[in-house]
């Protein structure tokens, strides 16, 4: 396992689109060791394959409470609840920033295991809150997306400030 460099904002690659893991092999076990492994080190609860400049669909997500990490590849939202809820998101490719957006309350997911088989879940809360990011992420919509442009154009110029002190 590894711990490998994570894409920063504003870099292309993070509204890219990922392309379909198809087989899954060691070379793929080993991607999602090593996304595990750099979540934590963020440290964060989800993270993709394209937050380490791999374009695939493959996603980690633990949330606290979790003993292990949930693995969903090639992930696929199939339905979405009408209530919704409002969360406070942030992201690996862009610490130190975070703002409140709203997401559908619950969401059903279809997608593969590290064994292949094929799953379907439903999903709640938080976690239905994190599948939703991380899907959107694979489809190159980056969280900020979600934003109006005020607070997006507020929140980036945060982020800028950030950078400037760390550097």
């Amino acid at each position: 396992m590894a711990i490998r460099p994570i894409v920063r904002f504003p870099d292309f690659r993070l509204r890219q689109k990922a392309e379909p893991v198809g087989d899954i092999d060691e070379d793929v076990r080993a991607l999602a060791r090593d996304l595990a492994e750099t979540m934590h080190a963020a440290p964060g609860i989800g993270i993709t394959a394209p937050h380490i400049g791999v374009l695939r669909r493959l996603v980690v997500i633990q949330l606290e409470s979790d003993r292990e990490p949930h693995i969903y590849i090639d992930p696929d939202i199939v339905w979405s609840s009408s209530d919704m809820i409002r969360h406070v998101e942030g992201s690996v490719s862009m610490p130190g920033v975070t703002d409140e957006l709203e997401r559908h309350a619950r969401v059903r997911v279809r997608y593969r295991g590290l064994d292949g088989v094929g799953r379907e879940e439903e999903v709640e809360g938080l976690m239905a809150v994190c599948l939703q990011h991380e899907t959107d992420q694979l489809d190159g919509i980056f969280w900020i997306d979600r934003l109006s442009k005020l607070k997006r154009d507020r929140l980036i110029k945060r982020f800028e400030k950030l950078q400037r002190i760390r550097a």
